[in-house]
């Protein structure tokens, strides 16, 4: 299956968008950098949780804040709330191809929703040292998309580089 095929599929930014959330995001990236505009980013998720261009939203003003741990915090609930949607099993840790299968039968831009929020969250991991759940998150990526459409090996293979580098300079400085 091509990951990158969009032909007849609706993202998640092409779903139903009430007015009043429409108008947060809007007035959010007016105002962005501000705390004003964080405010006006958690109102629209208090307001519409589930709602995934809220959750990308959000994910990227802390992302681009630098505020990793909340980000990823987004992204788990965006992994949990768009998993639910095409009956992936709760913890990514047990998602297989044939969960795939299925989740493509379903809707194909969640499939991808989906893998691109764990490849995110990955990402987050690895940015907050937590090395071996990125590359977990990472490598499950990388075995669900075959072809690596997401890019998620390039990622994968700098946490592990990283944690690499980590580990020798820990075992450098005991036996220094």
């Amino acid at each position: 299956m091509d990951l990158l095929a969009f032909e007849g599929q609706d993202l998640y930014f092409d779903e139903h968008m009430p007015a009043e959330i429409d108008l947060l995001i809007k007035s959010a990236s007016e105002c962005y950098g501000t705390s004003e505009a964080e405010a006006q980013l958690i109102h629209a998720f208090f307001l519409a949780p589930d709602n995934l261009t809220v959750l990308v939203a959000l994910y990227r003003y802390y992302y681009y804040q630098h505020r990793y741990k909340e980000a990823l915090v987004v992204a788990n609930h965006a992994l949990k709330f768009s998993g639910r949607r095409i009956e992936f099993p709760e913890n990514w840790e047990n998602l297989s191809l044939d969960h795939l299968g299925v989740g493509v039968m379903k809707s194909m831009g969640m499939v991808r929703f989906y893998l691109i929020a764990l490849k995110a969250a990955g990402y987050i991991n690895l940015r907050l040292h937590n090395f071996e759940l990125a590359q977990d998150m990472l490598r499950k990526v990388v075995a669900l998309d075959s072809s690596d459409r997401l890019g998620a090996s390039a990622l994968l293979q700098i946490a592990i580089d990283y944690n690499s580098n980590e580990a020798n300079e820990l075992i450098r400085v005991k036996q220094a």
